[in-house]
C-alpha cells in the first residue's frame, strides 16, 4: 500500500486516489524567463520519480504541469533585454524541454500555458467576484479577499492574525487587507494585456495555477505538488481562491520537495548563489546529476557541492562495472527471473530471500512515502551480489541479477546506458586534446597483453601506468581486460 506524507496534515497517509486505479496530478511548473537552475532541476527530477513510480505501480496518472509564460519577472527580463515576450518565453519553453530531455524526464500529460488559460482564469475570478471573495480596488486591480475565507494558513501552518501583526502595508496600498493578494493586474503602459470585465489587464500569478489546474483536472483532484518554497504564499493562495471559486475541495494531498542548498543556504536567484543546469552539464553528465538529486529523501534538502557529485559518478560506475561483466539479454525463459534461481543457487544467494526479494523491498521503500535512499540500497545490494555471483563463477545467476538491476534502477531513470559506452566515456570537462582515443586505448591494452604473455612485466607495468596517467583505469579477469574513463 502506498503511503504519503501530506504537507496539509503533517502526516504519512494511505494513499487512495478520488478515481480507482487513476491519479490525476498537478504540479506548478517552470515561470520561463531563464535557463532551469538546480532547484528548479530539483522539483522536476522529483515529481519525474513520482510519475514513474505511480505507473510502475500501475495507476493511469494524469500529470499536468504547467508553464508561466506571462508573470512580473517576464516582463522585466523582457524589457532588461530589450526583447519581445513571446520570443524570450519562447526561447526559454525550448531550452527547458531539451534540458528535460537531457535529463530524461518524462513530459507531463498536459502542459498548460497561462497565456492559452485567459479565459478560465478571467472566469474564476468573475466566480470569486459573484460569490463575494473578490474586490475591485480604485486602482483598477481586482484582490482576493483573504479574510472572507475561513482556514487560510491551514497548509502552512499560519496564523492570519500574526500575518497581519508582520505585513508591511506602503502608503499608497489599494487592499482592504494587507494579506489580500492580487487576481487581475490593471493594463500599464507597454506591458501584454487582454480584455476583462474589469479593463485591460493580465492576471495574477496566483490565479494561474488554480485556473490551469481545475480546468484540465476538474475542481477536485488527487495531488498538488510543487518545490517547499511554493507552500506560502502561492498554494495556500491556490486553496483559497479555488475553493471559494467552485464551493468544493480542491487537491485532496499536498506533496513538497525540498531545497537544494549551498553551504547549508537555500539555492535562490536573490541570494545570487545558484547554477544553471547547463553550467553544472559542463563537469558531469545527466546521468550522474540525476543520481545525486534522488539520492536524498525529496522531502529532504540536498547540500550541492562537487565532493557530492563526484560521489554520484563514483557509485554509477561500481554498477555499471559490474554489469559489464553480465549478459543483459532478457531470458528466453520468462519464468527465469533473480527470484527462480535462488534455490539453485549456493550457499550466500539463496540468502537474499530474508525479507523478501529485491523487488519486494525496492516496492516497499518507493511506497514507504517515495523512499529513493531506500531504494538506491537495494540496487546497491544487487550490485554486491551480482560481484559475488561472478567471483564465485555463478554466470547464470550474475546475468539474472543484472537484469533486475537495470529493470529496477530503469523505473528511478537509471542504468540505461550500454554498460562499456558509460565506462568509456569521458567527463565533459576533460580535456579532450589530450585524450587518447578508444582505439589507441585497445591498441596499448593489446600490446600489454602481448607483453604479459611474453612474461615482460616492467613492459606491462609501464603500458598500464601510460593508461593511467591518460584517466584511463584497467580491470585484469582471468579471461580479458576491461577498461574504463575516470
Amino acid at each position: 500500500m502506498l503511503r504519503i506524507h501530506n504537507s496539509f496534515t503533517g502526516k504519512k497517509e494511505e494513499f487512495a486516489p478520488i478515481e480507482k486505479g487513476k491519479v490525476r496530478m498537478y504540479v506548478c511548473g517552470i515561470t520561463v524567463y531563464d535557463y532551469l537552475h538546480l532547484g528548479h532541476v530539483r522539483m522536476l527530477l522529483v515529481f519525474d520519480m513520482i510519475t514513474r513510480w505511480l505507473r510502475a505501480s500501475g495507476y493511469r496518472l494524469t500529470y499536468v504541469r504547467n508553464i508561466t509564460d506571462i508573470d512580473d519577472k517576464i516582463i522585466a527580463r523582457a524589457n532588461e533585454n530589450d526583447e519581445d515576450i513571446d520570443a524570450l518565453t519562447a526561447r526559454f519553453i525550448e531550452a527547458m524541454n531539451e534540458d528535460c530531455a537531457t535529463l530524461d524526464i518524462l513530459p507531463p500529460t498536459h502542459e498548460p500555458r497561462a497565456t492559452e488559460t485567459m479565459a478560465a482564469i478571467i472566469a474564476m475570478i468573475e466566480a470569486l467576484e459573484e460569490r463575494g471573495y473578490a474586490y475591485r480596488g480604485d486602482n483598477g486591480d481586482v484582490y482576493y479577499a483573504v479574510a472572507k475565507f475561513d482556514g487560510y494558513g491551514a497548509l502552512s501552518g499560519r496564523n492570519t492574525d500574526d500575518l497581519r501583526a508582520g505585513a508591511r502595508v506602503e502608503p499608497d496600498e489599494h487592499k482592504r487587507d494587507p494579506l489580500d493578494f492580487v487576481l487581475w493586474k490593471a493594463a500599464k503602459p507597454g506591458e501584454p494585456s487582454w480584455p476583462s470585465p474589469w479593463g485591460d489587464g493580465r492576471p495574477g500569478w496566483h490565479i494561474e495555477c488554480s485556473a490551469m489546474a481545475t480546468q484540465v483536472l476538474g475542481n477536485e483532484f488527487d495531488i498538488h505538488g510543487g518545490g517547499m518554497d511554493l507552500k506560502f504564499p502561492h498554494h495556500e493562495n491556490e486553496i483559497a481562491q479555488s475553493c471559494a471559486a467552485t464551493g468544493e475541495g480542491f487537491a485532496r494531498l499536498w506533496m513538497h520537495n525540498g531545497f537544494v542548498r549551498i553551504d547549508e543556504k537555500k539555492m535562490s536567484k536573490s541570494l545570487g548563489n545558484f547554477f544553471t543546469l547547463r553550467e553544472i552539464l559542463k563537469s558531469y553528465h545527466a546521468d550522474e546529476i540525476r543520481y545525486f538529486l534522488l539520492g536524498p529523501h525529496y522531502r529532504q534538502p540536498v547540500n550541492y557541492s562537487s565532493m557530492e557529485l563526484d560521489a554520484a559518478r563514483a557509485a554509477l560506475g561500481g554498477f555499471y562495472s559490474a554489469l559489464a561483466k553480465v549478459d543483459l539479454q532478457t531470458s528466453n525463459d520468462p519464468q527465469q527471473t533473480v527470484s527462480s534461481l535462488y534455490e539453485s543457487a549456493s550457499g550466500f544467494l539463496k540468502t537474499l530471500t530474508k525479507g523478501g526479494t529485491y523487488w519486494q523491498r525496492f516496492r516497499d521503500s518507493m511506497d514507504d512515502d517515495f523512499n529513493t535512499p531506500g531504494a538506491l540500497a537495494i540496487l546497491a545490494e544487487l550490485k554486491r551480489d551480482l560481484n559475488r555471483c561472478l567471483k564465485s563463477s555463478q554466470q547464470d545467476q550474475a546475468n539474472a541479477i543484472g537484469r533486475e538491476l537495470v529493470r529496477l534502477g530503469g523505473i528511478l531513470g537509471l542504468l540505461g546506458e550500454d554498460p562499456q559506452a558509460w565506462l568509456r566515456r569521458s567527463a565533459p570537462d576533460a580535456q579532450t586534446s589530450d585524450e587518447l582515443s578508444d582505439s589507441e586505448i585497445e591498441s596499448l591494452i593489446a600490446k600489454r597483453q602481448r607483453a604479459r604473455a611474453d612474461k615482460d612485466f616492467p613492459e606491462s607495468d609501464r603500458i598500464r601506468d601510460v593508461l593511467a596517467k591518460a584517466g584511463v583505469q584497467l580491470e585484469d579477469s582471468p579471461t580479458e581486460t576491461t577498461w574504463r574513463r575516470l
